[in-house]
């Protein structure tokens, strides 16, 4: 995967992947990475299929698929690199978040 300087969150080949052999199985061509409150340590990781942009999105172009990041998750999630894991504990998407100063220990919650 080249990296790119412009972009606000990078995708590892792994997360692309599984984005890839999802989008096959519909019509779907945008993934949404996004901040909600909640979580044990605060700020909580969402993941969607979604083809509703908003006037205000953060859309990074990765060919054949977008990545959509509304503008309330943007300062939480810039400079983060998504992955896909399967591990013991089952298949997740996870971030691997420099903005974040703790985080849970499931990695799924954070504080910033």
């Amino acid at each position: 995967m080249e990296i790119s300087q412009d972009r606000s969150i990078e995708l590892t080949n792994t997360a692309t992947d599984k984005i890839m052999s999802v989008l096959k199985e519909g019509d779907c061509t945008k993934f949404r990475v996004y901040v909600t409150g909640g979580g044990c340590s605060g700020f909580q990781y969402g993941f969607k299929f979604d083809d509703d942009e908003a006037f205000d999105d953060d859309i990074i172009d990765y060919g054949k698929f977008k990545v959509l990041i509304d503008s309330m998750s943007y300062p939480y999630l810039y400079g983060s690199t998504l992955d896909f894991v399967e591990d013991l504990s089952g298949a997740k998407f996870v971030i691997e978040n420099p903005n974040a100063k703790t985080t849970c220990g499931c990695g799924e919650s954070f504080t910033v």
